[in-house]
């Protein structure tokens, strides 16, 4: 039987399409957000119609999990070992720049300026389009330098510029370049009030982008939750202890319905956690033990390499906040989608980067990821993309492209929605527990 065309399928795109841009803060209409409170956020899936306009709202979840692979090949690499000393990495673009699938509001500035900043648990560096930027979108939400009393560029000889791969110090100030694809952006590496929810966080180290060829920046920031010396949790320690939850809501929800807590207040007190482990290679990436695998009830038969973590190589399991799909190495997602196909018992089909796909009802079992002191059962919304035409369902997770050696598993935001993940520095561990993400 021929598939449908591509677009059939659960267009993120065609969601936006339908309503005029409808600021975020606005508190009139289907966008407006409860108020963000305390240290607990509101967060929003990029890909909803009350989120800005962006490069990918033109484009299919097929086109969306092909970006898939640009992180994924973004993550395999930035795990692996290298010679150079350790240092805060600056993705080589647009993987990382335009990755994040929810935002959050935030402030800026003195007075505050409002913006929308993408949630990154994978990256360091805050990155915000500002006012003067020559290139970026049109659409961008800008902060703008000159109307902030408290905005302060940072030297060369500041502590934090030393954190950066390849400063540049035109007039003293701390400047750094990178390029993607045929784009290259300039920043300025400088200082600012960033307001969260109740919180207010003094000289805040960010990226404030001065320009770009390319043009293809999201429009809105990016805030890096990594472990990095520049992350957001690294710069706030002494507020926040080091520790932070979300619960993601589905990548179509209409509003603000997931939070972000911020610090130890309101953190579940009984979750199963997994130990919390560390790349030196690449501190800032969240890795835990994956033991094993379950499909319904069968513990799947994947050689112990395949999950191991091995700080050397890189190898082992992350959770990630800006891959869409999970993505296991060859042999461990061979052997789900063989069992998987097993017990749905039903003619195969694919569609593009998805290759367990059915026509017509079927029961899909659980899929259970067992780790070192807990397991995360996830349900037919955590596992299943359905076609909006047609009947056609899919397994939504995939195996490493095939033209790269990786080593990497990565637990993506698609398979986290509707849970409770918990990562707590301090005491070394990551939890994770149901939870609808309605509030």
């Amino acid at each position: 039987m021929a598939l449908p065309p591509p677009f059939f399928f659960l267009l993120i795109a065609t969601l936006p399409s339908l309503f005029p841009f409808i600021s975020a803060f606005s508190p009139l209409g289907p966008c407006s957000a409860p108020p963000d409170h305390g240290s607990t956020l509101h967060i929003l899936p990029t890909f909803s119609p009350c989120s800005p306009p962006s490069p990918f709202h033109d484009t299919t979840l097929l086109s969306l999990s092909n970006r898939d692979v640009s992180r994924f090949l973004y993550l395999s690499a930035a795990a692996a070992p290298s010679r150079r000393r350790s240092f805060v990495p600056i993705a080589s673009g647009r993987n990382l720049l335009q990755s994040s699938t929810y935002v959050a509001r935030a402030f800026l500035g003195t007075p505050p300026q409002p913006l929308l900043v993408s949630l990154d648990i994978s990256s360091d560096v805050a990155w915000l389009p500002c006012s003067s930027c020559s290139g970026c979108l049109p659409s961008s939400v800008f902060f703008s330098p000159n109307r902030s009393s408290s905005f302060l560029p940072l030297t060369c000889n500041s502590p934090p510029c030393s954190f950066l791969p390849i400063p540049s110090c035109p007039a003293k100030t701390c400047t750094f370049n990178f390029t993607y694809g045929s784009s290259s952006i300039s920043t300025t590496l400088a200082q600012d009030t960033l307001s969260l929810a109740s919180d207010s966080i003094s000289s805040y180290t960010f990226a404030c982008i001065a320009s770009t060829s390319g043009g293809s920046l999201p429009p809105q920031g990016l805030l890096g939750l990594g472990r990095g010396p520049l992350s957001f949790i690294s710069q706030t320690k002494n507020l926040y202890f080091s520790t932070f939850s979300y619960c993601l809501p589905g990548f179509l929800s209409p509003n603000f319905a997931g939070t972000l807590r911020l610090g130890l207040s309101g953190q579940p007190q009984r979750i199963h956690t997994t130990p919390l482990l560390s790349n030196p290679h690449r501190p800032s990436l969240y890795y835990v033990n994956l033991k094993s695998i379950r499909v319904g009830r069968k513990r799947l038969s994947i050689p112990p390499s395949a999950l191991a973590f091995n700080s050397s190589t890189g190898a082992g399991t992350i959770f990630d906040s800006g891959t869409m799909f999970t993505r296991l190495v060859s042999p461990a997602y061979t052997a789900l989608r063989d069992e998987f196909r097993l017990r749905v018992n039903s003619t195969v089909s694919s569609l593009g980067g998805f290759d367990t796909c059915y026509n017509g009802p079927v029961v899909f079992p659980t899929i259970t990821f067992e780790f070192d002191g807990m397991n995360m059962t996830l349900s037919e919304e955590n596992t299943i993309i359905h076609s909006s035409r047609g009947t056609l369902s899919c397994l939504a997770m995939a195996s490493a492209p095939d033209n790269v050696n990786s080593v990497l598993n990565v637990i993506a935001s698609m398979q986290q929605q509707n849970h409770r993940v918990l990562f707590d520095l301090p005491n070394r561990r990551v939890g994770v527990s149901r939870e609808p993400c309605t509030s």
